[in-house]
């Protein structure tokens, strides 16, 4: 096991590139399966899970070509159907949570899947009711033992989702592209990413109206083409180096961010005092050494939650969590969606944070306003965003960190001990 030794308390400078969106190559890449033709994507990020999923959809028959790290071209005109049928497939994609996404493609061109219970992070319960359903209301049988979905044909309906669920939308929009008729979809997820797939499958030939609200229409088509597409910076990844910027009081450039498609995650972090401009399509943040923390406009402490696009994203709840530790002022941390995340803050509670951890969705940080600096421990990443947010935490402290189960943060960060080093951290891979 791989683990991260980091000296901290080093101020940082320079540019930084972010990557391609985890969130969204993994809905892109199984869209792939959805035609014979050709689909190039550029700006892949080269991680542990989205790897995983290349060389899942490999294992089915697709063909890959990397034409670099960042580029791949994909061709699926000769599935193994009796491989996607096998035991061996659902052991290989219950390892990794976006293999789910496979389902709506397959089911879409071959009528059958078969789901298998993913992995990925223990951060609480995410059922999978919502993806079922809306393949039930297409048409589709779901064997409850054996986890056979199947269906003679797919039908366009009317549905209303139980929870505006990312994957979930992703997986029926991709069933729905090729089923016959017309689909309504109410209440559906619109996160970029998702907004993204919908363009990527409009090139290909669907027909989908409403893109970017919560109000997706298809009308079915009976078949898609290839197509080009890239994959937009990654917006965790854009927060998690401001927040970063801001606990080792550093200046930083964030390169080619996406701007526009950051919604509401710049708003966030000024609210937490951080300064950064926009120069052209990069974000700017000057060192600071202080930050303060907004109260609401009746002098109460500020909160700050996560919802469903766009709202602010949950994968930046531990972000905020951590930077509010160094802040002046105080803030409630409310995780609505999963809880189980804030349990990390035991690890910055014993490098000195005060958190008072309420309940499991909700904890309130007592900002230290850096006149009690955090200390180095040794600690383990229990998942992807928290273990970035005790890398950040590790990056601002006094003395040596050591994280071990590094392979959680390499599933979400590509090369991020580099890419550090190259900012002046002190960090490496031991």
């Amino acid at each position: 096991m791989n683990s991260f030794e980091i000296t901290g308390g080093v101020k940082l400078k320079g540019e930084i590139v972010p990557q391609g969106a985890k969130n969204e190559a993994l809905q892109v890449i199984c869209a792939v399966l959805l035609t014979n033709q050709k689909v190039t994507i550029y700006n892949i990020p080269d991680i542990r899970d989205v790897n995983f999923l290349i060389e899942l959809v490999a294992q089915m028959g697709v063909k890959v070509n990397r034409i670099d790290a960042h580029t791949c071209e994909f061709q699926a005109d000769n599935i193994n159907l009796a491989y996607i049928n096998s035991p061996e497939f659902v052991d290989q994609s219950r390892k990794m949570r976006g293999s789910v996404m496979v389902m709506g493609p397959l089911l879409a061109r071959f009528k059958h899947a078969t789901l298998s219970k993913p992995g990925g992070d223990k951060i609480g319960r995410r059922r999978l009711d919502t993806h079922i359903i809306g393949f039930m209301k297409l048409g589709a049988q779901f064997n409850v033992e054996t986890g056979a979905i199947s269906a003679e044909k797919l039908t366009g309906a009317y549905m209303l989702l139980d929870e505006a669920s990312v994957t979930g939308t992703a997986n029926i929009l991709m069933a729905a592209v090729l089923a016959e008729g017309r689909t309504t979809i109410y209440n559906a997820a619109c996160e970029p990413y998702l907004q993204q797939l919908c363009d990527m499958l409009v090139l290909m030939g669907a027909k989908i109206s409403g893109i970017g609200s919560n109000l997706l229409v298809i009308d079915g088509v009976t078949e898609l083409s290839g197509c080009s597409h890239r994959i937009l910076p990654d917006m965790i990844e854009i927060g998690s180096f401001i927040g970063m910027a801001a606990m080792t009081q550093s200046e930083i450039t964030i390169k080619d961010v996406g701007y526009e498609k950051l919604g509401i995650i710049p708003e966030v972090f000024s609210k937490l005092g951080i300064k950064m401009e926009l120069r052209g399509d990069d974000l700017y943040i000057p060192a600071q050494d202080v930050y303060e923390i907004q109260n609401f406009l009746d002098g109460s402490i500020l909160t700050v939650s996560d919802a469903p696009w766009p709202g602010f994203t949950p994968d930046l709840i531990s972000i905020v969590l951590v930077v509010a530790t160094q802040a002046r002022g105080s803030v409630l941390i409310h995780q609505k969606m999963f809880e189980s995340r804030l349990f990390f803050t035991d690890k910055l509670i014993e490098m000195g944070a005060q958190i008072i951890l309420c309940d499991p969705h909700r904890a309130t940080v007592i900002g230290l306003d850096r006149k009690n600096k955090l200390r180095g421990i040794e600690m383990t990443s229990p998942d992807i965003r928290a273990g970035q947010a005790l890398l950040i935490a590790a990056l601002s402290a006094e003395g040596k960190s050591i994280i071990r189960n590094i392979e959680q943060i390499d599933r979400g960060y590509q090369y991020i001990d580099k890419r550090l080093q190259a900012l002046g951290a002190q960090i490496k891979r031991i």
